[in-house]
């Protein structure tokens, strides 16, 4: 996991099956709807970054390049790249929409790995807290 500001998270599933880059791509979008990631806000460089998720800048590279192609960033020469100003958060029934969408592909594995309801559910909630755990020892290093 990275945090390359203070809101925002990138975590890359080498085995989830979808590639590096759209995760890169889909969890920026996200930033952006939130809010975590402010209009006008520098995403990081390409190299440091792939170094932190261990994945070739090429993968990067692509991932900025489809942000940019889907008008979420602009690259400004010899700057880098920025959420674009016209990016305004998504409305909450969007975001929700957007998350109801991973919710309901996690639960169509959970199914086809034959996973039950309660299990499943424990499952989410242990994520959540080890999340949290994260998250507030990210929030200490940087405070």
């Amino acid at each position: 996991m990275v945090s390359y500001d203070s809101e925002m998270l990138i975590q890359i599933n080498f085995k989830s099956g979808k590639p590096v880059y759209l995760q890169i791509v889909d969890q920026i979008k996200a930033a952006a709807a939130s809010g975590a990631l402010q209009a006008g806000e520098a995403l990081p460089y390409i190299r440091p970054l792939a170094e932190e998720l261990r994945v070739n800048r090429n993968t990067i590279a692509k991932a900025y390049s489809e942000l940019e192609s889907l008008d979420v960033i602009e690259t400004i020469p010899g700057k880098g790249c920025f959420l674009k100003n016209n990016n305004s958060p998504l409305k909450k029934e969007v975001r929700r929409k957007m998350l109801l969408e991973d919710i309901d592909q996690a639960i169509v594995q959970a199914h086809h790995l034959q996973v039950p309801d309660d299990e499943f559910l424990n499952l989410v909630r242990q994520r959540l807290t080890s999340f949290d755990h994260k998250r507030r020892a990210s929030e200490k290093k940087e405070g």
